[in-house]
């Protein structure tokens, strides 16, 4: 009887419907904070600390709920209310609804969690996202542990051959080399939050000591959800060994993830032909410093190819990146017959490099940039890329390059997919997100292109040409204000000057349009003559725009390229002058949409 006594004093008094709404209450607010915490980037230990003060508050509540009563007056102990006048069944009646109510939301929110929250935040992609596969990996840059920073291009290029070695392994997703190195330099970064950005269900981590003529490479296999190890193990080898090294860890990872590999565990596509270690060594110095993508970097990346090439004449691969350098060095920064030479030094290695090795997939992405650049015929580029791809298929690099040669086309929706399918294994590349934004804004798809611009903004905030986008974005929509506001944030002066004139003009500022105008004309004409004449196109001035595309193509200003997906000079792509305009430069009559 004491026990019933109890048990309906504790009904009389309302303590377990408290009890239901607190319980209720915590696990909602527990719910929000675990999904909401994510986007803010508040670190998971708030959660947990969230759930242990619920816990050590329920037994709190839950005397608070048998000592106080509320009544009309206030709150009062339970002693002090006169049986006549409590109010404790109505207030039953209230904490049943407050029950309801609480898992109404409850029910609501495991619904937005299913059918909402938990979609693709892909650009453009509307399926249900799922766990991260399990045979699925990043590679995060193995440590310098050599006690000297010089040696960091070593451990970064043997972080990148175990990249690529690891995606000739079948069924697995490895993410690029872009988005791993987003944590090089971030040694405390929580394991789940890096697998949840990356997309995988394993990270490889370690370090490499390189001293003298050995190297020791530390490496393990860890579960990114909880940080637990799976698989580790110590390379303790000669350097000239590097190779073997490389292609042990490949095959020790794959035993470790149970997938098979395709054939053997392919040897790394860098290696030096007569497996000269010397050469090795001055090629990754070569994509260290054509890493840092500027005029010193570059210049440093081809006198470290040069290196490599002397030391081993038949160095295919490292023939092919001083290509690409070459190419990138004269299409962003340098103009006139010092392009050109550049542009013919680039021809003559890529030539070399397939020469040495047709099969070579890098060998036919540096030509077909090459071209895309330099050819009257942009169909001949997009032929070296696709076979570049059909070469290597799984590199996302090469995706990238394709996709972007196609929207120098015209052939937007395929650029979409190809940049979304290569943003798929490297999901941090700021750049890439870049070029998506400016196809979809091209396809007049401005959610998804602010989406995807925003994206590359998160995670490149100083980079140059992504607030320039943005404002083309918000003109596009016809809110000039907001565009106004994406200008004025753009850190490249040249970039910043060319999104004044285009969103002033927006807004009706005439004025401050044509001062920013005049600006690019008098300090830039000789490499923003394209970008003058998007100016022109957006001001709705087609006469003095295809002047200044004549006076592009002159210059053989390589922003011809983006003719086909630029929106204000597609606005004319029926005036005959523009369809004369693209037969000119090799583009197709009309943009393909």
């Amino acid at each position: 009887m004491a026990k019933d006594g109890f048990l309906q004093e504790l009904r009389r008094r309302n303590v377990l419907r408290a009890g239901a709404v607190y319980a209720a209450s915590a696990w909602l607010l527990v719910q929000v904070a675990a999904e909401v915490f994510p986007f803010f980037h508040v670190a998971e230990w708030v959660v947990r600390w969230i759930v242990v003060a619920a816990i050590i508050g329920l037994p709190f509540w839950l005397a608070f709920a048998w000592f106080y009563e509320f009544t009309p007056q206030g709150l009062k102990l339970e002693s002090q209310v006169d049986p006549a006048e409590s109010i404790a069944r109505r207030m039953g009646k209230k904490l049943d609804r407050w029950i309801i109510a609480i898992l109404a939301l409850a029910v609501v929110l495991l619904l937005t969690n299913q059918l909402v929250l938990h979609k693709d935040a892909s650009v453009g992609a509307n399926a249900v996202l799922s766990p991260a596969p399990a045979k699925s990996i990043a590679v995060l840059p193995l440590i310098n542990e050599s006690g000297d920073p010089h040696d960091q291009y070593f451990s970064d290029g043997l972080s990148e051959e175990l990249i690529a070695a690891l995606t000739q392994i079948h069924d697995l997703k490895v993410i690029g080399r872009n988005s791993s190195f987003q944590f090089r330099d971030d040694h405390q970064a929580d394991n789940s939050g890096i697998g949840r950005k990356l997309g995988v269900a394993t990270l490889l981590e370690g370090t490499a000591r390189k001293q003298g003529d050995r190297v020791r490479i530390v490496v393990g296999l860890i579960l990114a959800s909880d940080g637990s190890s799976l698989w580790s193990q110590i390379f303790d080898r000669e350097l000239k060994d590097i190779f073997a090294v490389q292609s042990d860890i490949a095959q020790s990872v794959a035993g470790a993830l149970k997938v098979t590999l395709l054939g053997k565990a392919a040897e790394s596509s860098d290696k030096p032909p007569g497996g000269n270690i010397s050469a090795y060594n001055a090629y990754l110095q070569g994509k260290f410093y054509d890493a840092r993508v500027n005029v010193d970097g570059y210049r440093k990346a081809i006198d470290f190819y040069s290196e490599a090439i002397r030391l081993d004449p038949q160095y295919a691969m490292a023939y092919a990146r001083q290509s690409l350098t070459w190419t990138n060095l004269a299409a962003e920064q340098l103009s006139g017959a010092e392009a050109q030479q550049a542009y013919g030094k680039a021809r003559a290695a890529a030539d070399n490099a397939l020469s040495l090795n047709p099969n070579l997939a890098l060998a036919h992405a540096a030509r077909g940039w090459l071209l895309s650049y330099t050819t009257f015929d942009q169909t001949v580029p997009e032929a070296e890329f696709r076979h570049a791809l059909e070469l290597a298929p799984n590199d996302s690099e090469i995706k990238n390059d394709l996709a972007s040669e196609l929207a120098v086309l015209g052939q937007l929706e395929e650029a979409v997919t190809l940049t979304q399918q290569a943003l798929a294994t490297d999901p941090l590349h700021a750049g890439w997100y870049g070029n998506l934004a400016a196809d979809l804004s091209a396809l007049g798809r401005l959610d998804e292109a602010e989406h995807a611009i925003r994206k590359a903004i998160e995670l490149e905030p100083a980079e140059a040409f992504h607030h320039r986008q943005l404002a083309i974005i918000e003109i596009q929509r016809g809110n000039s204000e907001a565009a106004l506001r994406a200008a004025a944030l753009e850190p490249d002066s040249i970039w910043k000057t060319n999104a004044l004139a285009l969103a002033y003009a927006a807004h009706g500022d005439h004025a401050k349009s044509d001062a920013a105008l005049q600006t690019l004309i008098d300090q830039h004409a000789g490499e923003s003559a394209f970008q003058i004449a998007q100016i022109y196109a957006a001001r709705k001035e087609p006469d003095r725009m295809f002047a200044w595309l004549e006076r592009a193509w002159d210059q053989r200003d390589p922003g011809i390229t983006g003719l086909l997906y630029d929106p204000f000079l597609l606005a004319y792509k029926r005036d005959p002058r523009f369809v004369a305009f693209c037969k000119k430069v090799g583009l197709p009559v009309a943009a393909k949409r």
